[in-house]
């Protein structure tokens, strides 16, 4: 203590709070601010776009909105969590609404399955569509739950750091068919090849093919009856901003239009990023939310690598691309569902063109999404907002989307307007598209991959890349690219892994 002259003076000792700067506002990024700001971080949040979100940003256009990456929520006490952690009721902010039915899945001769969250409806169905089945379908649902309470409660949120963690899972693993795909999975349960397909796309909303996937996947059958489907009114936008007021509450900050052009390393660890402004933003941890392969292949220094080397991600196998047309109509549709899966004449052989050979068929599926079908406000008054997503190859296909781009829009609109959207053409007012190309172009996503690492045994759990680096100190992952895997359940539990994996803030003071 010191006294001049007068009242005593105190030099302070203390140190400056630990900084975390967070690159990418995806979820996975968005949820890791917030946690790392309940463990004593100064978050710094840096998005490369002109807006938080990441794959799940809004396009604007002519009076209509459209979510542009995931519109399905299937574990909202992921969400929950992060608002509690800050003190907050996740309902003050979000209204959250239950689908019901979560999706129709029409099949190429029009037939119809309403799949909801009622066992009994889904039973009731199974036995329109193949009588004596039923019983097979409590089968299933005995087996997914199972698959549930260690695929995911178990291990969703568990660190695979050593080897040794992926042999202590073997057995559970051996036992619930995880060497097999979801189809031949779901083959052993239903003789009814619609059924089969029924019960074995889920994986095609992480980016993999049912036939590749781990029947581990499976769960997803059981985590949608537990918790439903649900969709957010004023769009997914709403919880990403949600989670942005959470992040400035808590005093962090959220830097749009600062792209990251490399990670800084010193002696081997993490000390902040440089922007391609030629900013520098020093941290005592960094996490990435950019894509896993990018962050690994373009900002951390070949030379800081041992693992994830550039021969090593170039022989991985990356998930599907994706090509999504977003439109508005100037009339109403109001016999369709908020979600409807549209499938194509070919299953099997339509995902082995876009996985296997890598080339654009002529016949596609489709996911169709109308949000107005649930919240009107996104839409001009009598008006409907759409988006056809359609799983197509990824980059490595070679497909020119600057010249493929119009003609398969065009084909995916004669579709719709023979089948589920008379009058279609006449009726469009405002129209926007997507392709693998805007994937890599705008969202750093190494070959335009739609959900970065394809979903396999083989690129699961310490397969995949680690949530906390295995080359750099002080580097943390999050997002689709890492464990768990893509989709919103899985990229917050990304997050949630953090809370396992990184030192608490007073470490460093």
């Amino acid at each position: 203590m010191l006294t001049v002259n007068g009242p005593s003076l105190v030099r302070s000792t203390a140190r400056p709070t630990p900084r975390a700067v967070v690159i990418g506002s995806g979820f996975g990024g968005l949820a890791a601010a917030i946690r790392l700001g309940a463990r004593g971080y100064k978050v710094t949040v840096l998005e490369k776009l002109g807006a938080p979100g990441g794959r799940a940003t809004v396009h604007r256009q002519d009076g209509f909105t459209f979510d542009a990456g995931p519109t399905i929520v299937t574990a909202p006490f992921l969400f929950e969590e992060l608002w509690k952690m800050c003190g907050r009721e996740m309902s003050d902010d979000i209204d959250l609404r239950k689908m019901d039915p979560f999706y129709r899945i029409r099949f190429a001769d029009g037939a119809t399955f309403h799949y909801s969250g009622d066992r009994e409806s889904v039973r009731a169905e199974v036995e329109r569509f193949s009588p004596g089945e039923g019983d097979n379908f409590d089968r299933f649902m005995q087996r997914s739950e199972e698959i549930y309470r260690i695929g995911f409660e178990k291990l969703g949120d568990a660190p695979f750091g050593s080897m040794l963690d992926m042999v202590k899972i073997a057995p559970d693993l051996l036992r619930l068919g995880g060497l097999r795909s979801v189809y031949g999975l779901v083959s052993q349960y239903f003789r009814d090849e619609r059924l089969r397909t029924v019960f074995s796309f889920h994986p095609l909303l992480i980016g993999g093919s049912p036939f590749r996937a781990s029947a581990i996947y499976c769960l997803i059958t059981f985590l949608e009856k537990s918790f439903g489907v649900h969709s957010a009114m004023g769009g997914t936008g709403s919880l990403v901003n949600g989670l942005v007021s959470l992040i400035e509450g808590q005093g962090g900050e959220i830097r749009c239009g600062q792209e990251v052009r490399t990670i800084l390393i010193e002696n081997g660890a993490a000390k902040g990023v440089e922007l391609a402004s030629g900013e520098r933003v020093t941290a005592n941890i960094v996490v990435s939310n950019a894509d896993a392969a990018w962050t690994y292949r373009h900002l951390v220094p070949e030379s800081a690598r041992k693992r994830w080397t550039d021969r090593k991600i170039e022989r991985s196998s990356f998930s599907l691309g994706l090509f999504v047309w977003y439109f508005g109509v100037n009339r109403r549709y109001d016999d369709v569902a908020h979600h409807t899966i549209m499938l194509g004449p070919r299953y099997r052989a339509l995902l082995k063109d876009i996985f296997v050979r890598k080339t654009l068929a002529d016949d596609f599926s489709i996911y169709l999404h109308r949000p107005t079908a649930t919240d009107p406000s996104l839409a001009p008054p009598g008006c409907d907002t759409f988006y056809a997503l359609s799983p197509v190859p990824n980059l490595e296909g070679g497909q020119d989307w600057r010249v493929e781009a119009e003609p398969y829009r065009r084909k995916i609109e004669a579709m719709l307007e023979s089948t589920l959207l008379p009058g279609l053409s006449q009726a469009i007012v405002t129209s926007k598209v997507t392709t693998p190309l805007n994937f890599r172009d705008s969202l750093n996503s190494l070959h335009g991959a739609g959900f970065s690492f394809e979903p396999m045994l083989t690129q699961s759990a310490w397969f995949r890349p680690h949530n906390r680096s295995e080359d750099v100190r002080n580097l943390y992952l999050v997002g689709a690219g890492t464990h768990p895997g893509a989709g919103l359940p899985g990229v917050l539990s990304s997050a949630r892994i953090l809370d396992k994996v990184v030192p608490h803030a007073s470490t460093f003071a």
